[in-house]
């Protein structure tokens, strides 16, 4: 079986990112849209696992410590993160996976993964 490939959105807030993605993801079903893991609240409306991955500042501390993160920041007093468990799982079922990531997690994921 085909192993899946990484690919990154990236840009700045307002640009079109979600736009492109929506359009993106309805026209290919083998596509994977990764799911990122916080520490803020959820918001009205949020599901756990659909719109993020909940998680308390301990646990995520825990999960950086032991590098389950292909990226991570801390912004505004909350942390983000895309785990690599969901990425690696979708990729070896031969899905292309879809990164919406800000630049500097965009860098941390391609120093990793060229």
């Amino acid at each position: 079986m085909r192993k899946g490939k990484t690919f990154i959105v990236s840009g700045p807030s307002g640009v079109g990112k979600s736009t492109v993605l929506n359009a993106l993801l309805e026209k290919r079903k083998n596509l994977y849209f990764s799911v990122s893991a916080t520490t803020r609240e959820p918001r009205p409306g949020e599901l756990d696992g659909i719109h993020y991955h909940f998680m308390n500042v301990e646990s995520f501390r825990k999960w950086i410590a032991m590098e389950q993160f292909l990226e991570y920041a801390e912004y505004v007093g909350n942390f983000y993160g895309t785990p690599k468990r969901y990425v690696d799982e979708a990729m070896e079922q031969g899905k292309d996976v879809i990164l919406d990531i800000e630049v500097q997690g965009a860098i941390q994921v391609t120093s990793k993964r060229p």
